[in-house]
């Protein structure tokens, strides 16, 4: 499939330049760009809903203390 996009010139020469230095097209750049781009947003979102804690670093033993305090 196809996708019609405008790049300023900047970006379209560094996309150019990366290509030659890795011997790959343009479009094959492009692609693992976005590959990666969509890769780090779902991972992004699965970070977050992943386990009871998600990114915080409890105490364990302050945790089970304070449930333990309330029976």
């Amino acid at each position: 499939m196809r996708a019609l996009i405008e790049l300023p010139e900047d970006q379209l020469r560094a996309l150019s330049e990366i290509g030659r230095r890795t011997r790959r097209s343009r479009a094959a750049v492009i692609r693992d760009a976005i590959a990666g781009y969509l890769a780090a947003q779902r991972g992004g979102a699965q970070a977050e809903a992943f386990g009871l804690w998600g990114t915080k670093a409890p105490d364990g033993l302050a945790y089970q203390r304070k449930a333990r305090a309330e029976w």
